[in-house]
């Protein structure tokens, strides 16, 4: 028999009866979400990749956009920092102070006079130490009484001096010229004198020979033509060559002829190209490029250039800091006085000037083999006639087909004897490769002077 139980009625009193509880905003609990999939999580990175990606490439474009305003500007105005103004770029170096202080006409291409005889020099093909003095002039230096020291001053005195090192020559196996004299030889006890002050006259050399000076690794490359008619070179096997730039333009070549020089020609500074800090100089590269270029701190040309008649085409840049010496990097050397050059010599032009007349620059560094020309003939009437001066040299082929061009304006002409000289800068022609227009050169015989003194009254 079933029987009803009555149940309590519910109780809605709280167990735990206190103070009331009140929610208060925030305090909710957050509703529950499915969890994330891989999908989803994928999407994500690749729109903050996408994003990241985005602003990399906003601002690369604003770098690009800044540096081409720059260059343009840069082009065409010089920017005078103290008076906070431009002005068009002719007006910089023009002789006329345009900025405060006269900040425009400071730093610029300069000109260098030479009234003097650089007193030391090394002469032939065997290297011959010679000292001058206004009463005695040229005289060799017999090997009485050398030490390494004397090795060491003389070496100084030349410019670029890297392990130097002296060889004693007969007096009778020198060419006829030297053979008999004049000599001198050094004064025992004059260490610290100059070399030319520290010697005494001598008939003949006591000792029977004279001294023959390598003062550097000058023109010394590990192994061995676009010129017009040239081959693909690479820079370890001309490495003195570089790139002139102005404003990231190549504008001409030159010759490293040691860590803080270069030997160019004049007429690469014509016109509004006189501000130095528009130049860099690019080394150590065989494909053209405008990264790495060492800054300016002087440009000093011949002043007896005579842009009408090219003569004493030649100019010297002095770097800002010396270039590392290395396989990419090293000077040729300035040759020896009287060298003895034949016509017929062969030689080595470099640049990366116009591949043909009226073409483009060429991309890598070009190489040539061109003849010395007489200097007779390349004067003759049916070639250049009077124009060709003691300060210029010929090569080339009259038939033409092989030249320097434009934009190797400044670059080296060598030849190898027992390393490669400097015997010649890229100067001028008439056209490039034409028949019986040969290229002619500065004649760095002729300039040594010149040189030698720049180097040390400039260091």
């Amino acid at each position: 028999m079933w029987t009803s139980v009555q149940l309590p009625e519910e109780n809605t009193k709280p167990l735990n009866p206190g103070q009331q509880v009140v929610p208060r905003p925030g305090r909710h609990r957050r509703p529950m979400t499915a969890p994330k999939t891989q999908r989803d999580k994928t999407s994500k990175k690749k729109k903050v990749a996408l994003t990241v990606l985005t602003v990399i490439v906003l601002l690369g474009i604003l770098v690009t956009a800044a540096y081409f305003i720059k260059q343009l500007i840069d082009s065409k105005y010089y920017f005078c920092k103290r008076s906070v103004k431009f002005i068009p770029l002719d007006k910089a170096c023009d002789g006329i102070e345009d900025c405060a202080g006269g900040e425009d006409e400071i730093t610029c291409v300069s000109s260098f006079k030479v009234n003097t005889t650089f007193p030391v020099r090394l002469t032939s093909d065997r290297w011959v130490l010679q000292v001058y003095s206004a009463g005695s002039g040229w005289r060799s230096v017999c090997s009485d009484d050398w030490s390494e020291h004397h090795t060491q001053k003389a070496c100084q005195q030349l410019g670029y001096t890297h392990n130097p090192r002296s060889s004693t020559v007969p007096v009778q196996t020198l060419v006829s010229s030297l053979k008999t004299g004049p000599f001198t030889a050094i004064r025992p006890g004059t260490k610290t004198t100059p070399i030319h002050q520290a010697t005494i006259d001598r008939k003949v050399c006591k000792s029977g020979s004279v001294i023959s000076l390598i003062c550097s690794d000058c023109g010394q490359v590990g192994t061995q033509d676009r010129i017009v008619g040239g081959t693909d070179a690479v820079i370890e096997d001309w490495p003195w060559q570089v790139s002139l730039q102005q404003n990231g333009q190549h504008t001409c070549g030159g010759s490293l002829v040691s860590p803080n020089w270069v030997v160019t020609a004049a007429h690469c500074f014509s016109g509004s190209k006189k501000e130095l800090s528009r130049w860099r100089v690019v080394s150590g590269r065989t494909y053209m490029g405008t990264l790495g270029g060492s800054y300016v701190d002087r440009i000093l040309l011949n002043a007896d250039y005579n842009a009408a008649r090219n003569d004493y085409d030649i100019a010297m840049i002095r770097l800002s800091s010396p270039i590392t010496v290395g396989a990419s990097r090293k000077p040729v050397c300035l040759p020896p006085k009287a060298l003895g050059l034949a016509a017929g010599a062969s030689l080595v032009v470099t640049g990366w000037g116009y591949l043909e007349e009226q073409g483009k620059i060429s991309p890598s560094l070009q190489k040539a083999s061109v003849p010395l020309i007489d200097s007779a003939k390349c004067s003759s009437p049916t070639i250049y006639g009077p124009v060709i001066t003691n300060r210029m040299i010929c090569a080339g082929f009259l038939e033409g087909k092989v030249d320097a061009c434009q934009g190797d304006s400044g670059g080296p002409l060598v030849f190898l004897s027992s390393r490669w000289n400097l015997v010649g800068v890229v100067s001028w022609g008439v056209g490039c490769a034409r028949e019986r227009r040969p290229g002619v050169y500065s004649n760095v015989d002729e300039l040594l002077n010149w040189i030698h003194t720049v180097m040390e009254k400039n260091s």
